[in-house]
């Protein structure tokens, strides 16, 4: 899952993007409203952090902007704590609200919350047969066992989960997996698709290269009732 952060502190948006992808994220900053509405108008985010206090675009424009566009999901970070500041960001479109300074676990527990709202339906727990993803906990149980996969790997299995039965191209994965920072081989996908089904198909979990097109988690059989 791929994350904006939108934060003129140098130093608190190193801080949130290193933790966040020790999470698993795929993390992209920005420093300005301009770059941020750029970055919004041509790439595909799953969930935006939004200071208010923004050089060349205000936080407030931003969202307004973003709102006639898409729905990604915003969570609004800034040390702005007045009741009017709070009722006009959430009247404007965003999903959450927090003030600085915070305590990261809080933070991060929203950000999982956000992130599994618009991707899952709130759910946190993907399901496919004897396959468990627990997107909060980001951690994957193989027939009840728990199962040993890189935050990379898990990556992908979600955003295969979540798209059982359709195909996803490896332009999507990339999208949803690295950030703009990543230097993606050629075979960077290949290789992590080859070590994910190692460890899924002996439970009869198939992940299938559609060729040319992507790769394609085919539907969980239904259980023999006979």
């Amino acid at each position: 899952m791929r994350i904006l952060i939108v934060e003129d502190d140098l130093v608190l948006a190193d801080g949130l993007m290193r933790s966040l992808r020790r999470a698993g994220y795929a993390v992209d900053g920005s420093y300005d409203g301009e770059n941020a509405a750029h970055l919004l108008a041509s790439e595909s985010y799953d969930l935006v952090i939004l200071d208010l206090g923004l050089p060349k675009l205000d936080g407030f424009d931003l969202l307004k902007r973003l709102r006639r566009q898409k729905d990604t999901p915003v969570l609004i970070l800034t040390a702005r704590d007045a009741l009017e500041d709070r009722v006009r960001g959430l009247d404007l479109g965003a999903d959450d609200y927090m003030i600085k300074p915070f305590d990261l676990p809080e933070l991060e527990a929203r950000v999982r919350a956000l992130v599994r709202r618009g991707q899952s339906g709130g759910s946190a727990v993907l399901t496919h047969g004897v396959l468990t993803l627990d997107t909060a906990g980001r951690r994957a149980l193989l027939d009840r066992q728990p199962l040993d996969l890189s935050a990379r790997e898990l990556a992908v299995l979600e955003v295969l989960m979540l798209r059982t039965g359709r195909v996803v191209n490896k332009d999507q994965l990339a999208d949803k997996i690295y950030d703009s920072t990543d230097d993606i081989s050629n075979n960077a996908i290949e290789v992590c698709m080859h070590r994910l089904r190692k460890k899924l198909e002996p439970c009869g979990i198939k992940i299938r290269t559609i060729r040319g097109l992507g790769y394609l988690l085919e539907k969980a059989s239904e259980p023999d009732h006979r």
